[in-house]
């Protein structure tokens, strides 16, 4: 039997996709060039430009290619229509942080606001309407958001654990979001938004690592055959309630150490980033080193006895210093199971950067879509 041939409806619509797509890329280009970029027929693209135009998702921009005079016919230049942008959202205990991305990838629009310490729902909540109210730019199709606080995988909520150093409580995000976007919210913590940016960069290099967050607060995630694993509710990651050596060589659990060490902020669970980096380059440093380097690694233990990846990825603001860096790997070197341990390449607002990547890939699908 002769397998069955695509339908017309199917063809029209992935070459629809395809000059889209180069669309996307390039933003604008002749009929003659589409069927260049992307090895369709010149008729059949023309086809496809027409039914993009009617449909409005393309546009004719008004500019023509020079001709005459043996230069050839004259070409009409095509562009994406104002098919809206993307929300890419970051809550974290300094602030929110929102901005628009179009579909070509471009942020068009920044907005930041502060918030207090300690962080409460409500005033996370009102800075967050503030945020997305102040960048939003056209019509915001849907939103990616990225939390520092664990977050329920099925409703978007954030979750309260025990001795979580920032106090959002239960925030509805989607709920607050959902006036502001004519589309999905999606909400997935920091540390999985930053191990897909980290995984992004190396463009499928890197399919099995742990991303281990360190700064003022703690997380791990854990991308496995190339996708971040969640768990049952979301909260794959927690490593601050694992048990790992102490300062006086007990067992305690990690967030526990730098409390020892006296190295928390006032009041709070969260570690103190300024105290803990003079620590381990001032008068007592050896021996703030060798504790951090002993805690830090028995939790590598467990996460490699566990989840078993290729390498470990450091990142965070005392996490990614050198000489934190080498001493965590001198230690976790010396025990019987060890991967390589790195640094995290991407060092600049990681969280967002993977939450902004998601938001232009949801933005892109959506258009096409239509």
């Amino acid at each position: 039997m002769d397998p069955a041939k695509p339908s017309l409806e199917l063809l029209r619509s992935l070459t629809d996709e395809h000059v889209l797509r180069a669309l996307m890329q390039h933003r604008r280009l002749t009929r003659a060039e589409l069927a260049t970029e992307t090895g369709i027929s010149k008729p059949t693209v023309g086809e496809s430009v027409r039914r993009l135009t009617e449909a409005g998702l393309v546009v004719d921009t008004g500019e023509r290619t020079p001709g005459g005079r043996g230069r050839g016919r004259v070409g009409s230049y095509y562009a994406l229509a104002d098919v809206g942008v993307a929300l890419a959202v970051a809550i974290a205990p300094e602030g929110i942080v929102a901005e628009c991305v179009d579909a070509h990838g471009d942020t068009v629009s920044r907005a930041e606001v502060k918030i207090g310490e300690p962080a409460r729902p409500e005033e996370v909540a009102a800075a967050l309407r503030t945020a997305v109210t102040t960048a939003r730019r056209g019509t915001a199709r849907l939103a990616v958001v990225s939390a520092a606080d664990p977050v329920d995988r099925v409703t978007g909520r954030m979750v309260q654990l025990p001795d979580a150093p920032f106090l959002l409580g239960e925030l509805d995000t989607v709920e607050v979001l959902a006036p502001h976007v004519d589309g999905p919210v999606t909400v997935d913590n920091d540390v999985n938004w930053a191990a897909r940016a980290e995984r992004d960069v190396h463009k499928g290099q890197w399919d099995d690592f742990a991303y281990v967050f360190l700064g003022a607060g703690m997380g791990c995630a854990i991308v496995s055959d190339g996708e971040i694993r969640r768990g049952h509710g979301g909260l794959t990651g927690e490593i601050a309630h694992l048990v790992t050596v102490g300062p006086r060589g007990k067992a305690i659990r990690l967030i526990e150490v730098f409390d020892e060490l006296g190295l928390r902020l006032p009041g709070s669970t969260a570690i103190d980033v300024d105290r803990l980096l003079a620590a381990v380059t001032g008068p007592r440093a050896a021996a703030t080193r060798d504790a951090l380097g002993k805690a830090v690694s028995g939790v590598l233990a467990a996460v490699v006895a566990l989840a078993d990846p290729e390498t470990i990825v450091i990142g965070g603001p005392w996490g990614g210093h050198p000489v934190v860096l080498d001493t965590i790997a001198e230690a976790f070197a010396g025990l019987p199971r060890h991967v390589l341990v790195r640094a995290a390449e991407l060092t600049v607002e990681p969280s967002l950067a993977g939450a902004r990547l998601d938001a232009l890939n949801r933005l892109r699908s959506a258009v096409i879509a239509r």
